[in-house]
């Protein structure tokens, strides 16, 4: 099968097509057949060589979302049936390929009324932005979040799920994506370059923290005591967190099917959609031009790499 990979850390140049024997599945995985998949930040670290030896072993697949068909169950998956149109994240990486064997359990269906295009924009970026407001800032009706990069893939789905939860929601971004982030149901938006987050809002009951350094340092300041930050790039600070009564977390994302039903669910009655800059096929400078993308950091919501 045709899939892109890298043989060596380094910039998006070192990302190759190459002929790869095709996925084997144990008894409970099922091997989809892969129309799209996305990028997301993780993929450029891992390229660049920032996860080491944890990363795995040469000739590196890179990828982590995938939606496609089923093409093949393993004996003891009955959920799923070949043609089953499907999306995940699976547990592993590896989804920049033309077949992606996944773990069954954080397989899901497809909604109808998404795009397979659409489809893979939603399990990364999604199960970390619901990880993070559900699991770690417990968010619930009533509260105020504060979501630092809205226009991002993660942030695109983290003002939907605050506002499906009932917050009220401030987001930061550039001036030129405040239309979206109002679309998407932003309560306070904040052009960064004009306004200090820190210096007008206060008495917020949770922060997201995508930025990290100075913004995640500042945004202790909005939370009132009892209130949770939460970021997926670096810890917070514990002594500063204590000071102020302030709930901390930093975490990875973990594959979850139960909560990419819940996803699913919300998509099918209109209250998720994924946001989608651009689409980039499966090719070798098709993949090498999404991860130059990805890049610039001017990406609005997610970018996807389509097969078919």
């Amino acid at each position: 099968m045709k899939a892109i990979v890298i043989e060596e850390f380094g910039g998006p140049d070192k990302l190759h097509e190459q002929s790869v024997p095709e996925p084997k599945i144990d008894a409970n995985q099922i091997l989809i057949k892969l129309y799209a998949t996305s990028v997301n930040p993780v993929d450029t670290k891992i390229r660049e060589g920032a996860m080491g030896e944890a990363a795995g072993e040469f000739p590196l697949i890179l990828g982590g979302d995938v939606a496609g068909i089923v093409k093949e169950v393993g004996d003891n998956v009955s959920r799923f049936k070949p043609r089953d149109p499907v999306f995940a994240r699976p547990r592993v990486f590896g989804t920049y390929a033309q077949y992606v064997a996944v773990d069954a359990d954080v397989v899901v269906k497809k909604p109808e009324n998404l795009s397979y295009e659409e489809a893979a924009a939603v399990p990364l970026a999604g199960l970390t932005a619901w990880q993070a407001l559900v699991d770690h800032g417990k968010v619930k009706a009533g509260d105020k979040v504060l979501i630092h990069a809205g226009a991002g893939g993660v942030g695109t789905m983290a003002i939907q799920i605050a506002k499906h939860l009932g917050a009220t929601v401030a987001s930061t971004a550039s001036a030129e994506n405040e239309e979206l982030l109002k679309s998407l149901g932003v309560d306070r938006f904040i052009n960064y370059k004009k306004e200090d987050f820190s210096e007008v809002l206060s008495d917020y009951d949770m922060v997201l923290d995508t930025m990290g350094g100075d913004i995640q340092h500042k945004s202790f300041k909005v939370l009132k005591p009892g209130g949770h930050l939460v970021s997926i790039l670096e810890k917070p600070d514990e002594s500063l967190a204590k000071d102020l009564g302030i709930h901390t977390a930093h975490f990875m994302m973990e594959p979850k099917g139960e909560q990419l039903e819940k996803l699913a669910e919300l998509i099918k009655k209109g209250e998720l959609k994924p946001v989608i800059d651009s689409t980039y096929w499966l090719n070798e400078q098709g993949v090498r031009d999404a991860h130059a993308k990805s890049e610039s950091h001017h990406a609005k919501g997610k970018i996807v790499i389509r097969e078919k």
